[in-house]
């Protein structure tokens, strides 16, 4: 193995120069200069713009339409200032309660998200699983692939009536909808990444003899992991988006249940409001998935 050190030039190019000032000899031995500073690199501006023009270019896109759009269509939709003054006003008590229907949008999101955690992570623990079981053995894969390929294009939406039939309640059916919805992202998933797991390392257990725990902790799990996790944020974004319809079609208190009751007060300004909020929750839910996974995962594997 052939190893090197590299120095950065700069270093490299300024040399120790010894003093030879004939009083310093005299009274004291030579003493090295000290080296002048390094010249700081400079800030990488170029960088820095194509980082943050774009972005800021792309939301200016987005609020121009916008305005377009409400002085063509007479004002029906709310321009940008109109939707910003109402904001405010909305978000400046956001936590208020007057009533079982009439509470703040930060109740609603946090009843949303609730409802959202709790099919999430029933799917999550009957999913994953079921994954590695299933791209382990090939009697599940051929007994269970035709029921997956015949139940994940239905709409998440059509579970919802059978929910309410065997829940009888509002509530368990939404989430037996999100959990419906966000299994099969994670059962595919995973079962791909069991089966694309290299022959050689089962052939190097087979020959160790190792259990099956020893091959899921030392060579599935390791292998999966990535698969596994781009089935969970694909299972989230589905039940971010799915809990919002449902909550639309059973009421309650929701994000969704808030979008309809504003839309039957014929107030647009809280639906386009609510349609940012569903949009930015959605993105910090993106977010911190990535970090948890990041944090999670394996060096080998780490994006």
């Amino acid at each position: 193995m052939v190893s090197a050190v590299f120095h950065h030039p700069v270093e490299t190019a300024t040399p120790v120069v010894v003093s030879p000032s004939p009083t310093a000899s005299a009274s004291a031995p030579k003493e090295a200069r000290p080296m002048s500073p390094t010249p700081s690199m400079p800030y990488d501006w170029r960088g820095f713009w194509l980082r943050v023009l774009p972005p800021v270019m792309g939301l200016g896109l987005l609020i121009g339409l916008w305005a377009i759009v409400s002085i063509s269509t007479a004002s029906a939709i709310p321009s940008p200032l109109e939707t910003f003054k109402q904001a405010v006003d909305v978000f400046s008590d956001p936590f208020y309660r007057k009533g079982p229907n009439d509470q703040g949008v930060g109740w609603n999101v946090l009843f949303s998200l609730q409802r959202v955690a709790l099919g999430f992570g029933l799917a999550a623990a009957v999913g994953i699983p079921a994954g590695f079981l299933i791209g382990r053995f090939e009697f599940l894969s051929r007994m269970f692939n035709p029921l997956i390929s015949l139940l994940r294009p239905v709409s998440p939406l059509a579970w919802l009536p059978i929910g309410l039939l065997v829940f009888k309640g509002a509530n368990p059916a939404a989430i037996w909808t999100i959990f419906i919805c966000s299994i099969w992202p994670m059962i595919i998933n995973t079962a791909v990444g069991v089966q694309r797991v290299p022959q050689d390392y089962m052939n190097v257990a087979r020959v160790l003899k190792l259990s099956e725990w020893k091959i899921f902790t030392k060579i599935l799990f390791p292998s999966v992991l990535p698969y596994m996790l781009t089935g969970v944020r694909l299972a989230v974004g589905t039940a971010w988006l799915v809990i919002v319809a449902a909550e639309m079609l059973t009421g309650g208190v929701g994000i969704g249940f808030w979008v309809w009751d504003e839309w039957n007060n014929l107030n647009v300004k809280n639906i386009i409001i609510a349609i940012f909020v569903i949009g930015i929750v959605g993105l910090l839910l993106e977010y911190a998935l990535v970090k948890i996974a990041t944090a999670f995962t394996f060096d080998e594997v780490k994006s």
